[in-house]
C-alpha cells in the first residue's frame, strides 16, 4: 500500500476490481480469437468470411480488451505535495490545502475526496467491496490528511492552524453570526 520507491507515503488500488476485469479482458479476447479461428467461408451459409475478416475480428478484440483493461488503472497516491486521483481515464494532482477529506457516502461503491466549495473527485481505487482493505487505506489516508494538512495550515497562517470559517463568530443564543452582517 505505501510507494516508498516511488516517493509516495500510500498508494491505493482496488483488488477485486482488477481480478475481474483482467478475467474478463481474457475473456474477450479469447472470445474473438476464437470466432476469428472457426468463422470461415465456405458452406452453404451464404457467408464468405475471408483472412482480412479473421484479423478485424482479432484487432476488434485487442480494441476491446484494451478498452477493458481501461478499467485497471484506478490509483490513489498521496504524499508531501498532495494527492493524486487516477480513475478510469483522467488524473488529478490536488495540493493539501484544498483537501477536506475522504469518506464514504452512504451504499456508494466507492469513496470520494471532498474538496472547497461542496466539490469532489470519486476515487475509485478505495472500493467498498474490498472491505478491510478499504478501510486501512482510510486511515492511512487520514493520518497523512492530518499530518500534511497541519504543515500546510501552520505555513500558510502564519503557525496558527485555526478553522476557516469566513469571521463566524458564535452569538449567546449559540447560532453562528458573520463579521459581516
Amino acid at each position: 500500500m505505501t510507494g516508498t520507491e516511488t516517493g509516495w507515503d500510500l498508494e491505493v488500488r482496488p483488488e477485486k476490481m482488477r481480478r475481474w476485469i483482467v478475467v474478463a479482458a481474457v475473456f474477450v479476447l479469447a472470445v474473438h480469437i476464437f470466432a476469428a479461428l472457426v468463422l470461415r467461408g465456405g458452406g452453404d451459409t451464404g457467408v464468405h468470411l475471408r483472412v482480412v475478416d479473421q484479423i478485424a475480428l482479432l484487432a476488434i478484440g485487442v480494441v476491446l480488451t484494451g478498452g477493458v483493461l481501461l478499467f485497471t488503472r484506478p490509483r490513489l497516491r498521496a504524499g508531501a505535495h498532495g494527492v493524486t486521483v487516477r480513475n478510469v481515464i483522467a488524473e488529478r494532482h490536488i495540493p493539501w490545502s484544498d483537501v477536506r477529506g475522504l469518506f464514504f457516502d452512504h451504499g456508494a461503491p466507492w469513496a470520494r475526496l471532498e474538496l472547497p466549495f461542496d466539490e469532489y473527485v470519486p476515487v475509485v481505487a478505495i472500493q467498498a467491496r474490498d472491505g478491510e482493505t478499504a478501510v486501512d487505506a482510510l486511515e492511512r489516508f487520514r493520518e497523512l490528511e492530518s499530518r500534511y494538512t497541519d504543515t500546510v495550515r501552520n505555513d500558510d497562517d502564519g503557525g496558527a492552524a485555526g478553522t476557516n470559517d469566513g469571521g463566524a463568530v458564535r452569538g449567546d443564543d449559540g447560532g453562528a453570526v458573520r463579521g459581516d452582517d
